[in-house]
């Protein structure tokens, strides 16, 4: 019964990966086009401001957090608009020990340290697919719940494989978070398009693969706004191999697979917000490391090159 279950769901994301190949092509040669288009032009649009997706008030969830250098920057030195954020306001995990992050991440020991004496929440241990399991996090709500660049770190030589288990990660997380976002108003943002793009009026007509930024902002509502979550991935080998991190993820979360056995709640539906460029240069002092750490090829950083890039949902009403 175990087998079937397991096959079944292997089947269902193969097949949307199938589909999601052919309309990459097609997308690759509308985006050549584009270019061409643009390098005949005369001028250039102007860039775009990095963007910050936090308020001074929001209270923000990270979740697996490698040396612990983005909580750091967000405490220490963090963007002008947010100088005012509480270190209090934070809580930051890590899925690993403390033990094993410390040999995983040397670094992480003096961040965790500059963190607590600041007031920040530091908590080890804590997988991101199961938050239930953290006695820490019960009955408690955020504003903002950040994973960046989730990766299941299993070592799969296998590519359909490793795709599967990076897939299970991305809606483990989206199931376990739920219980813990802040109940409100849907949040929306004067968003700012591309040119010769068209704005949609809702996201479930939006291109997944469509270039959609957003200048600095919060949203725009007089009510409390309802807790979001913010996925960050790369586009850089071997993600980019894999297809799941650019064009499945919007996918996953706003039409999840259906559960393969009987008994089993559905996985829930999100409403994608908007997405934007992540600028590490925003937040000073910020490694991306890789799951395996400085154990594994040196340093343990990942590729150079190649665009970070930030979904932002909400759960569906």
């Amino acid at each position: 019964m175990g087998h079937k279950k397991k096959t079944s769901l292997k089947a269902t994301l193969q097949s949307q990966q199938t589909r999601l190949k052919n309309k990459e092509k097609a997308a690759h040669a509308a985006e050549a086009a584009e270019r061409k288009t643009k390098h005949k032009g005369k001028g250039k649009a102007p860039a775009l401001r990095p963007n910050n997706p936090f308020t001074p008030t929001d209270k923000i969830l990270l979740i697996g957090e490698g040396n612990f250098s983005f909580a750091h920057a967000l405490v220490i030195d963090p963007p002008l608009s947010l100088e005012h954020l509480p270190s209090s306001n934070i809580t930051a995990t890590s899925y690993d020990s403390e033990e094993e992050c410390y040999d995983k991440y040397p670094d992480a020991r003096s961040n965790v340290v500059i963190l607590r004496e600041r007031g920040a929440e530091v908590l080890f241990g804590v997988d991101g697919t199961r938050l239930e399991k953290c006695n820490t996090l019960k009955g408690r709500r955020f504003d903002r719940v950040v994973f960046n660049f989730p990766h299941a770190g299993k070592g799969i030589t296998d590519q359909d494989r490793n795709i599967l288990s990076n897939q299970m990660l991305i809606l483990g997380f989206l199931r376990s978070v739920v219980g813990y976002l802040a109940e409100g108003t849907v949040p929306t943002y004067n968003l700012s398009r591309k040119p010769n793009r068209p704005a949609d009026d809702d996201d479930d007509d939006v291109n997944d693969d469509e270039d959609v930024d957003a200048s600095e902002s919060s949203p725009s509502t007089a009510q409390r706004a309802r807790g979001t979550v913010l996925i960050t991935l790369r586009n850089v080998p071997p993600y980019t191999n894999w297809r799941v991190h650019f064009s499945d993820v919007p996918r996953l979360a706003k039409t999840p697979p259906k559960p393969t056995s009987l008994g089993t709640p559905p996985n829930p539906n999100y409403k994608l917000l908007r997405s934007f460029a992540f600028h590490r240069k925003m937040w000073k002092g910020y490694e991306h490391r890789m799951t395996k750490g400085e154990r594994a090829h040196g340093r343990g950083t990942t590729g150079e090159g190649g665009e970070d890039r930030t979904w932002e949902f909400c759960l569906k009403d």
